[in-house]
């Protein structure tokens, strides 16, 4: 296996990963899938990537909800194990958790792939296993850039952090500090407020309204999700505040998001594809079972979607 990692434009990842299909051997492909939640936008939209491909070339997967439990996730990849799936997809509920999951996976013998959620062991990932994604150091610095440039590079600054256990939210908030540390351009901007909406709607709702009870002065709300942005949005509605008056910044592009862009209350978010990475994972656990080559991390690139752009992706997630 190549270890070296796989950067494609949109182009090269359809030609590269889903342009020719894997040929279907004659007993059928079983692939075990454990999903970290179903009660989430974008990862609902990632499994069903994996659902049309799999239909597509005639591959039988079992979707399993973790129901955001590492508990329940890791018995069922044993479970998966002990049936002899030919492969095992991974969402992971806890990113610190893989090592163990890599490890049962090794020594049954059995291909394993990591989606959407960087695992804490993925520069020791053994050979028959891989990581889909795209690179989380792109996503929260490309909308942070933008609210920078929206905000003329200063304002206060309130964030909706991701799950704690999840390196995607962690790392999404990490690039929020170091655009406005680093950047010159945008050491005008201050964050006054940060606390963990854990990728939920309901939680991002709850965090604004308290914030806003407080009374705390803020120009600019980056949520490391189109969810959380959506549920501040709402709580910021509810009181009849002023939607001109702030710049709003979700990541994923989900179509709720859209919507909210399209009724101007939405400012900034960043396409993520949900549906590429699904994809990918499926193709990728299809030739590992097949004991083929395959790039042992394969980015999906992240796209900054604005105002001007947001009509482009209607129709891609």
């Amino acid at each position: 296996m190549k270890n070296t990692s796989l950067v494609l434009a949109m182009t090269a990842v359809s030609a590269a990963l889903f342009g020719s299909s894997v040929p279907v051997q004659a007993a059928t492909p079983r692939i075990g899938v454990v999903m970290a939640t179903f009660d989430d936008n974008f990862l609902t939209v990632l499994r069903t990537g994996m659902e049309r491909y799999a239909k597509e070339q005639g591959v039988t997967l079992q979707i399993e909800d973790s129901k955001n439990e590492v508990g329940t996730q890791v018995n069922q990849i044993q479970n998966f194990i002990a049936s002899g799936v030919d492969a095992i997809i991974v969402s992971a509920v806890d990113t610190d958790a893989t090592v163990a999951m890599s490890n049962d996976a090794q020594a049954a013998g059995i291909p394993l792939v990591y989606v959407n959620r960087q695992p804490v062991n993925v520069e020791f990932l053994p050979d028959n296993q891989a990581f889909i994604a795209s690179n989380e150091v792109d996503s929260g610095t490309l909308q942070t850039r933008e609210v920078c440039r929206q905000l003329g590079g200063k304002g206060d600054v309130l964030v909706l952090m991701g799950a704690l256990t999840d390196q995607a939210g962690i790392q999404r908030t990490r690039d929020i500090h170091d655009v406005i540390e680093k950047d010159p351009a945008c050491k005008g901007m201050k964050i006054v407020a940060e606390q963990s909406g854990n990728w939920q709607r309901s939680q991002g709702n709850d965090l604004m309204t308290n914030w806003l009870s407080a009374g705390i002065h803020f120009d600019a709300v980056i949520a490391n999700n189109d969810e959380m942005a959506i549920g501040a949005i709402q709580a910021m509605k509810a009181v009849g505040y002023d939607m001109n008056k702030v710049v709003v910044a979700g990541i994923d592009a989900t179509q709720d998001a859209l919507a909210a862009m399209k009724a101007g209350e939405l400012d900034v978010t960043v396409f993520q594809d949900a549906a590429g990475q699904g994809r990918g994972a499926v193709d990728a656990a299809l030739r590992l079972a097949r004991k083929d080559a395959v790039d042992q991390k394969v980015w999906v690139p992240f796209e900054l979607v604005t105002h001007s752009n947001y009509s482009q992706y209607t129709s891609r997630n």
